[in-house]
């Protein structure tokens, strides 16, 4: 599982930054285009922060925050290899890392995460792909911890 969940890593972060370049390249900044009027539109926005800008500017923060985390991801990552039983644990982690390097990219070579993501029908952050790559990775992670403590009860 160690050469899929790399692979899909490195898909995810390559998807994750064709996006962003095709955001930049086709949506003036700060500019909106509607996907599902009222629902989605995607959105040219630089967030020199974390979710609804917090902490702006603090980019060597997030550096460390980020090398920290990817450490810790991979000694999981590492741990749960060639295990059937962990693989939502592990699907999770790769998600995870691609997301956490997709705005580690970011942040080091501009210095701010390009997001695009638009909820039109709710106050919510802009956000990215990266940022859904680790939405869904903490989320995997949780349901996969509750399968191994149910597997386990019994």
């Amino acid at each position: 599982m160690l050469i899929a969940d790399t692979l899909l890593i490195v898909l995810l972060v390559a998807a994750d930054q064709w996006i962003k370049h095709a955001v930049v390249v086709n949506i003036a900044l700060g500019g909106e285009h509607p996907v599902i009027p009222g629902i989605l539109s995607l959105t040219h926005l630089r967030n020199d922060g974390a979710a609804w800008s917090i902490l702006q500017g603090q980019m060597w923060f997030f550096a460390v925050i980020a090398i920290v985390a990817l450490g810790i991801m991979g000694y999981f990552f590492w741990q749960y290899r060639n295990k059937g039983e962990h693989w939502v644990e592990e699907l999770g982690l790769a998600l995870m890392m691609a997301g956490t390097i997709g705005n580690f990219i970011d942040r080091l070579t501009q210095g701010y995460v390009v997001d695009m993501f638009q909820l039109d029908f709710v106050n919510f952050p802009i956000f990215n792909f990266a940022d859904s790559c680790l939405t869904v990775g903490v989320i995997l992670i949780a349901i996969g911890v509750y399968i191994t403590d149910r597997r386990e009860a019994k």
